[in-house]
């Protein structure tokens, strides 16, 4: 049953999963191949995206299982695979795929804050992914409080934790702006941070998107709920985790509303939060059985989505 493979975290489980992602890739990507003229700069183009989403499913495993975000188990990571396989296709370009990786770097850092080691290395490397971040996606700076939430949470604000990761943060966009001006281009600087983003209503004018997007704000806000009643009772570390997964899940959701792309390119931001969130609304069933329905529900759910709608 899919419940017992998947009730623990062990390195059998994401490999199988990345190779189950791999061929519904595969399967996705001959579809297309089938619809335009082969070439094998497109082939090439398509293993590579498929690499880059392994690196992406090894970064994402290693935040929730050494942040402990979840029970010992692979439900997150599970779900993570399936929303990945609905919204890959649409995630072709490298920009993308590069940003993802440094918004998965900079996440590595704000939940690792709940160690005191290094502590400053931390505050200033998430300050620094951010930057960066904001040179490629401006509107992704918001991001940025996320950073004093951590710390304020599993550390303290003070002067060093509160200047650091400002250092850190104008660090990538003091040398970027340095280097345009050296050659005489300041112009293509001012042009990054010209407001271009709307409230994405586009997105939801297609039936099939908007059911899917619903069911999945559901699932996510139930499983928010009920593990939310439960988490903010007991002062321990996972209340502190709970706590910065709900900002972080606000944050991504907002910039998922207000950004001027037509569809699906940057919703992959919100699959964090929402794998983690709706994996530990799953840890909450106490009878295997309806666990099993769960999974199931989610995988032919997710596979209907993907390559039937």
């Amino acid at each position: 049953m899919l419940a017992n493979f998947l009730n623990k975290s062990n390195p059998i489980n994401f490999i199988s999963l990345s190779v189950f992602f791999a061929i519904c890739f595969s399967a996705t990507s001959i579809i297309d191949f089938l619809k335009v003229e082969f070439s094998f700069s497109i082939l090439f183009n398509r293993i590579l995206v498929l690499l880059i989403f392994i690196i992406v499913f090894f970064i994402f495993n290693f935040i929730v299982s050494k942040n402990s975000l979840t029970f010992d188990n692979s439900y997150g990571f599970f779900i993570f695979s399936l929303l990945c396989i609905c919204f890959a296709p649409s995630i072709i370009s490298y920009k993308e795929l590069f940003l993802i990786i440094i918004y998965l770097l900079f996440i590595r850092k704000i939940y690792s804050l709940q160690t005191s080691k290094s502590m400053i290395k931390k505050l200033f490397d998430s300050g620094f992914w951010i930057g960066i971040l904001c040179l490629l996606e401006p509107s992704y700076s918001l991001l940025f409080v996320l950073i004093y939430f951590s710390a304020y949470w599993y550390q303290k604000i003070t002067i060093h934790t509160f200047l650091t990761p400002i250092i850190g943060f104008f660090t990538p966009i003091f040398c970027y702006f340095s280097y345009l001006f050296w050659i005489g281009k300041e112009a293509v600087f001012y042009e990054i941070f010209t407001p271009k983003t709307t409230f994405k209503i586009s997105f939801f004018s297609d039936e099939n998107d908007l059911i899917f997007m619903v069911i999945l704000l559901i699932l996510t806000f139930f499983s928010l709920i009920s593990k939310s009643s439960k988490a903010l009772l007991i002062n321990n570390t996972f209340k502190k985790s709970w706590s910065l997964l709900l900002v972080h899940l606000t944050i991504v959701f907002v910039l998922f509303m207000i950004q001027d792309e037509t569809k699906n390119t940057e919703t992959i931001y919100l699959l964090f939060p929402v794998s983690v969130v709706i994996a530990n609304g799953i840890e909450l069933i106490r009878k295997r059985i309806f666990i099993n329905i769960a999974l199931y529900f989610f995988l032919i759910g997710c596979l209907f989505y993907r390559f039937y709608l």
